[in-house]
């Protein structure tokens, strides 16, 4: 299924978020934000691979131990590490940022609809 719909002015509007990620968008506007190590083995598969697992575990909301690559090209453990990875090091937060801007210069960010979610704010006894 596709996720986005073409508008007049050749702008795409999305419905709902992406399950996979095209190696051309990745490459484009993805990959400049991820970080990666400066020591260690490079991944033996590439972070366009890894990423889209990624987003097929946090989609489908399994577990990591549920995941299962194909032809058992990378462990599920590895992918996790990733994931933990580019969380920690501020790579996600430079993704949404970098996508936020880009959505707005483009005019194609609607902020009648954000509102903010205060279902994890803690709320001190007597407030």
């Amino acid at each position: 299924m596709d996720t986005q719909l073409e508008t007049s002015n050749s702008s795409f509007v999305y419905h709902r978020m992406p399950t996979k990620v095209s190696r051309k968008d990745f490459n484009r506007s993805i990959d400049p934000h991820l970080k990666r190590p400066k020591t260690g083995p490079k991944p033996k598969l590439s972070l366009y691979k890894i990423f889209n697992y990624i987003l097929y575990v946090l989609h489908t909301g399994m577990q990591w131990d549920q995941l299962k690559t194909k032809h058992k090209e990378l462990h599920y453990t590895n992918v996790y590490k990733w994931h933990n990875r580019w969380s920690k090091n501020g790579s996600y937060q430079a993704l949404f940022e970098a996508s936020v801007i880009h959505l707005h210069q483009n005019e194609q960010l609607d902020t009648s609809v954000l509102h903010g979610d205060g279902s994890n704010t803690v709320v001190k006894k007597g407030a």
